[in-house]
């Protein structure tokens, strides 16, 4: 209960008065429905085609004596116009109510879809390295859709539970007796059936863990489909995928079978207590005949809003996980949160770097609970306009420095200093405007190349394009390409060679005129001749903008101005590329050493 109430709370809080329309205009249909069958037989008992008491059979006298008032002018053809009358204008309104219904749930469903999707933008880098990317598609795609689906089903209960009420106040006015019996019954029912609403719940928390496992599962598969087709692994991920389908197969199959008890329960114990009506109502309390037929009518009308309330509940609480699942990545989001709506409205001008970059015994950690710094008292400069690389083996902290000295992560002790000014929130999104960045792992777009381009630089023109590209060496391979700057390239560029990728990456990342490029082995995918073409491009613009390069092939970095050489967290040699290769006993040294060996 206390689920529910927090979810209609949060259906309020973003529909505001939609809601109360929509459920003011539910009462009114639930109001007209079934006027025209109550009608109906007092009208043909009116014009002499069925035979019982007027005044007995509808007991609200203003009612009952404006219809008598129409004995003179009412006929058979005049009845059934005015019930084929009431019967469309009552079509018309519900056909209005279920449009309503549909623009209340997609409002609602909007507003969390953008919530959810605006919170995941505005949280921290560090957010992102704790989670899979998968889990957020899952919570936008398969839980907002059962989301979806627990509105539509709580707008149903609202609409049943009004109807009902309704209903009860009218079968009432008829026979407190009979109506008294129902209601006694239908509580019954339900205390019966109550456990098969917490039922419903595990059900919906085991379809959340399922559609979870299914979505990273299949995800993680495609991402490595070129390491499954290499290694002949299909069939151990068919015998895992045709394994998870069975246990969600099974699951929905035994959700359906507790909906269909549900109802199985209530239709046999309708036609039990219709016959039970019939026989009290003829042998103990002496119903006349049309009293009676009118009291049928509206059991046969009021017992399946019971079903409906029943099966309602049901579906709307095995939807919470999927409810929960979405609110609780809002609340990690939040509590990651850097971008704020002030962000969005503030002109940021990037930054012009006019001395440099200064780490000051800067510490870091992923965790508090990690015992092992990532980065252990880090104490450098990095001048503006030249050419900087961090060097070192794998895991010695060269791409967690990296994200430091973008403002991606912060530092847990030490600071960062900009032009002497220490790095914060009021100059963070400035210092970022400022910055160019092509990873080691190249990100493309499924669309063509211009559009991959425009997605920096809007309104760049196509001389702005191809000077770019000139300057990747991507030039010569685009312009053989069919289409050229408009041919697509694939699923993450996947019709592309891995230093074709990596070059456009880094013409995107040039288009853009940054004041700092930051290269995190962005020319590991190129052979000798564009590695060089890179290197001399590079060199060009030393001088014009600051140039921070991470590299494991050596040669790239023959002409940087400084070198920084990372081990375990730490600085452990920091000099110019010939200075620091002629320190024999240094680690530089070393894996110069190593790089020329193999290249031989």
């Amino acid at each position: 209960m206390r689920d529910m109430i927090f979810y209609i709370r949060k259906m309020y809080a973003i529909i505001g008065y939609k809601l109360f329309l929509n459920i003011i205009t539910m009462i009114f249909v639930s109001l007209i429905d079934g006027i025209g069958i109550y009608l109906l037989l007092p009208m043909l008992s009116i014009i002499g085609i069925l035979n019982f008491d007027i005044q007995k059979s509808i007991p609200i006298p203003w009612i009952s004596q404006s219809l008598e008032s129409l004995s003179g002018v009412l006929n058979l053809p005049l009845v059934l116009v005015f019930y084929i009358a009431i019967v469309a204008a009552q079509a018309l309104l519900q056909r209005n109510q279920a449009i309503l219904n549909m623009k209340t749930q997609q409002i609602f469903i909007k507003a969390l879809r953008f919530e959810t999707y605006r919170a995941l933008m505005e949280a921290n880098w560090k957010f992102f390295l704790k989670k899979r990317r998968s889990d957020f598609s899952h919570v936008l795609t398969t839980e907002l859709a059962r989301v979806g689906q627990g509105t539509n089903f709580m707008l149903q209960l609202t609409a049943s539970i009004i109807f009902t009420t309704i209903q009860i106040g009218l079968a009432f006015l008829l026979s407190v007796k009979l109506t008294a019996l129902i209601l006694i019954s239908g509580l019954i029912i339900f205390v019966v059936l109550r456990k098969n609403v917490k039922r419903a719940k595990k059900l919906g928390d085991r379809s959340s863990e399922l559609s979870q496992s299914y979505y990273v599962g299949i995800t993680e598969h495609f991402n490595g489909m070129k390491d499954i087709k290499s290694n002949r692994l299909e069939k151990s991920h068919l015998i895992w995928f045709l394994t998870l389908c069975q246990r969600i197969q099974a699951n929905a199959v035994n959700f359906v079978k507790l909906n269909t008890n549900t109802q199985f329960m209530h239709k046999t114990s309708a036609a039990v207590l219709v016959a039970g009506f019939i026989l009290l109502s003829f042998e103990v309390l002496h119903v006349s005949a049309g009293q009676l037929m009118l009291i049928i009518i509206i059991f046969s009308r009021l017992w399946p809003r019971f079903t409906s309330i029943q099966s309602s509940l049901e579906y709307i609480v095995s939807m919470f996980s999927a409810f929960k699942a979405l609110l609780e990545l809002q609340k990690e989001c939040k509590a990651s949160q850097e971008l704020t709506s002030q962000d969005y409205n503030d002109e940021l001008t990037a930054l012009q770097i006019q001395d440099g970059i200064r780490c000051k015994h800067v510490y870091f950690r992923y965790s508090d609970e990690d015992t092992e710094y990532a980065l252990r008292d880090i104490t450098m400069f990095i001048p503006a306009n030249g050419m900087t690389a961090i060097v070192g083996k794998s895991g010695a902290g060269k791409s967690t420095l990296i994200d430091i000295l973008m403002g991606l992560i912060q530092p847990e002790k030490g600071e960062i200093l900009i032009d002497g000014e220490p790095l914060s929130r009021e100059n963070l999104f400035s210092l970022r405007s400022s910055i160019s960045y092509v990873s080691q792992d190249p990100f493309l777009f499924h669309s063509s190349i211009r559009e991959n381009l425009n997605l920096v630089v809007p309104d760049a023109s196509e001389e702005q394009m191809w000077e770019a590209l000139t300057f990747s060496a991507s030039d010569e391979f685009v312009r053989g390409l069919p289409q050229g700057l408009d041919t697509v390239i694939g699923d993450r560029g996947v019709r592309l060679s891995g230093g074709e990728r990596q070059r456009l990456v880094l013409a995107r990342a040039i288009l853009r005129r940054p004041s700092i490029l930051v290269l995190d082995e962005a020319t590991s995918a190129l052979d000798s001749e564009h590695e060089l073409k890179i290197q001399e491009a590079l060199e060009r613009l030393k001088g014009s903008m600051t140039i921070i390069v991470i590299a494991h092939r050596l040669s790239t970095i023959r002409n940087a101005d400084q070198v920084i050489v990372l081990d375990k967290g730490e600085i452990i040699q920091q000099g110019g590329y010939y200075q620091l290769s002629k320190e024999s006993r240094g680690m530089f040294s070393r894996l110069l050493g190593y790089q020329t060996e193999t290249s031989r």
